[in-house]
């Protein structure tokens, strides 16, 4: 049942509260949300999130990074692209550093953080999860 669908969406999703909000009334991170929960309304295999974490506070990071692992436990792939590292890296399986145009470095995020070709360009040396 579609309604069924939806009311659960917004339980999972923690947006009930806002359900009938004006769009812009919404903080980054409830948008973040409610984007998500659109997503997840055609019941995908795998969703793109584009800079999820940009734009929100340090609390509404929190919650989307909850929010990917509760898209990963019910086996919806996540393909994130984001430049806020720390954020990505501390959630993901993989990943896959892009510098000019080519992928410069690609595996586990602990692989990432300690390529010294990564830190030079990007992370810096003093770079921690």
């Amino acid at each position: 049942d579609i309604e069924r669908r939806l009311e659960d969406l917004l339980e999972d999703l923690h947006i009930g509260s806002i359900r009938n909000n004006p769009a812009i009334s919404l903080s980054g991170g409830e948008r973040r949300r409610v984007e998500i929960a659109r997503a997840l309304a055609t019941d995908p295999r795998f969703i793109l999130l584009d800079e999820p974490f940009a734009g929100v506070d340090p609390i509404a990071v929190l919650d989307i990074q909850k929010i990917i692992g509760f898209l990963k436990e019910r086996n919806i792939g996540v393909l994130i692209t984001d430049h806020n590292v720390r954020e990505t890296l501390g959630i993901c399986d993989r990943a896959y550093i892009i510098n000019a145009g080519a992928v410069m470095a690609e595996g586990k995020p602990d692989e990432i953080i300690y390529n010294e070709g990564v830190r030079k360009v990007y992370l810096g040396e003093h770079f921690k999860l």
